[in-house]
C-alpha cells in the first residue's frame, strides 16, 4: 500500500495551521493564539474548533502593524 499524500508548500496555502503560519511568519505560536482569540480578528478562520489562519490576511495585518 503506497499512500499518495499531496505537499503543497507554505507559501501557497490559503489557509495555514497556528503551527504553520508561526514558521511562515517568525511569530510563535503562543503569540499568534494571542493575537486570534479576539472575535474581531481579520486574519482567524474557525472550523469548529480549529484554528485557521488566513495567510494572505495575516501578511495584510503585519504590513501594516507598528508592533505585535
Amino acid at each position: 500500500m503506497t499512500e499518495n499524500k499531496i505537499i503543497i508548500p507554505i507559501w501557497k496555502k490559503s489557509n495555514l495551521t497556528v503551527e504553520e503560519a508561526a514558521a511562515y511568519c517568525g511569530i510563535g505560536s503562543r503569540k499568534l493564539r494571542e493575537m486570534s482569540d479576539s472575535e474581531f480578528c481579520p486574519f482567524v478562520l474557525w472550523n469548529g474548533s480549529k484554528r485557521l489562519i488566513k495567510r494572505r490576511k495575516l501578511d495584510e495585518y503585519l504590513d501594516n502593524a507598528y508592533s505585535i
